[in-house]
């Protein structure tokens, strides 16, 4: 691996702020530095010490009764079998979840799919403007959504119905309202379904309780608009991205600011982490994929697409998928410096013959552990993928025949469900991140796609065939 490819860079604070208030350290140019954050006064409930010699004592057990103890109850040779079982059963499962993490084990899932029939994609319509973000909960009960119009809407699945509203508030009611008084850009959800983050142009994070939708904290410190959220899996640990060209690292159960990271030449556009202690974002106008190691502080460097990367999707710990406003969708490995397969033109192309340009890649969205991917463009198609034999290549599956459902639009976010039994797509009349043309004729909307799969009889009449 090239020097260029592995760079240490980092400016670092560890968890020194509680409050609402939780800035960010001061940046000193962009190659980084150490920074440090002043310490507030913690609150009491965790001014509270907890030492080891202050368990209560356990009442002493002399050595001749613990031994009668063990010895009260003796296995069966059956029982000791179906233990040993058992157990051998949990380590093959945790096995294989390594190798799905690791992209060593695939689940083969794009050859069973087939295109949904129109009237079966449900839209979901609450937002007055573009649809920016969507999440959904790791139970697929609930799904989350944000827009332009500075509101977070939670739906029931199910029934399609909205189960709560956190309304935007005007321009300059900052002090007064409780929740987002600027498009809200981006959206997370923790991998327990406790926790909501929120980002905005207003540099602001906002933390909700998912479950409830009380809003809980705010943090600040970015010194641009919010461009990407992601909780790290199975934790409380939150990264951020912004248009500042940072990343900066939470511990929302703290309230608490970790540490900024510095590597990007422009805006960073999106951001995606699953459950290393790393996350994955895409650079903007400066060409570059990037994988933050936050441990070993340092970061991987990755070059492949002409214009803008403007998404970015895990598909495991050891692969990605990106998309960009050249029209080209691509497969990383985080072992190599080029892309493994890359689609130019991927969602086709527009305009005369002599000066027709490429459809943007508004979004991308990965089954995790899977061979199946998805993007969305402005021209209102959200196209499925599935991933060659070790990720080598990607093939188009299908598009999901959304020209008659959306009409047109901005396929701004996109999200499998963790089942895969349907896929989320927030459409809207504007891009996510500007308002560089608006599509009056789209309905800016959550559109749920279900994910049909071929019945036994159609996979015989296939071996027939």
């Amino acid at each position: 691996m090239s020097s260029s490819f592995f760079i240490k860079t980092k400016e670092k604070a560890k968890v020194a702020k509680k409050g609402n208030n939780a800035a960010g350290p001061k940046r000193k140019g962009d190659s980084g530095g150490k920074s440090k954050v002043q310490a507030k006064k913690p609150n009491s409930k965790y001014n509270e010490e907890i030492s080891s010699d202050s368990e209560p004592e356990s009442p002493v057990v002399s050595k001749k009764r613990q031994s009668g103890e063990e010895h009260e109850y003796d296995e069966t040779p059956q029982e000791k079998k179906l233990r040993l079982a058992k157990l051998y059963l949990e380590q093959l499962k945790e096995e294989g979840k390594l190798l799905e993490q690791k992209g060593k084990l695939q689940r083969l899932i794009a050859k069973d799919l087939i295109p949904p029939d129109t009237s079966e994609i449900r839209l979901l319509r609450g937002h007055k403007l573009p649809v920016t973000c969507v999440v959904i909960s790791s139970d697929d009960k609930c799904i989350f959504s944000a827009a332009k119009d500075c509101s977070i809407i939670k739906w029931d699945v199910a029934s399609g119905k909205k189960l709560h509203t956190i309304p935007g508030g005007r321009k300059g009611t900052e002090d007064r309202h409780v929740g987002h008084t600027a498009h809200i850009l981006c959206m997370a959800i923790s991998s327990d379904g406790k926790y909501l983050a929120t980002g905005d142009m207003n540099k602001l994070i906002m933390i909700w309780e998912a479950e409830t939708c009380k809003h809980l904290y705010k943090f600040t410190g970015h010194k641009g608009p919010v461009s990407g959220l992601s909780f790290r899996k199975g934790t409380h640990d939150l990264y951020s991205a912004s248009h500042d060209r940072s990343v900066k690292v939470w511990n929302v159960d703290e309230n608490a600011y970790v540490e900024t990271l510095f590597g990007h030449q422009d805006a960073i556009t999106g951001l995606d982490s699953l459950s290393r202690e790393r996350c994955v974002t895409a650079g903007g106008r400066d060409g570059t994929v990037r994988v933050w190691k936050i441990t070993e502080e340092s970061q991987l460097v990755f070059h492949g697409h002409q214009g803008s990367i403007d998404c970015i999707q895990l598909i495991n710990e050891e692969h990605m998928i990106s998309g960009a406003d050249d029209g080209s969708v691509s497969l990383w490995s985080v072992n190599k410096k080029k892309p493994l397969s890359t689609v130019k033109k991927a969602h086709g192309c527009h305009g005369d013959t002599e000066l027709e340009q490429p459809h943007w890649v508004a979004s991308v969205a990965a089954l995790q552990n899977s061979d199946t991917v998805a993007s969305g463009s402005h021209n209102s198609q959200v196209q499925l993928w599935k991933c060659g034999q070790n990720y080598r290549g990607l093939e188009p599956l299908f598009s999901v025949p959304v020209v008659i459902v959306f009409r047109s639009g901005f396929v701004n976010s996109l999200k499998f469900s963790s089942s895969g039994q349907f896929l989320v797509a927030g459409v809207g009349q504007e891009h996510r991140l500007g308002r560089w043309w608006r599509l009056k004729e789209a309905k800016n909307g959550i559109y749920v796609i279900p994910l049909k799969r071929k019945s036994p009889s159609q996979e015989e009449a296939k071996m027939d065939d």
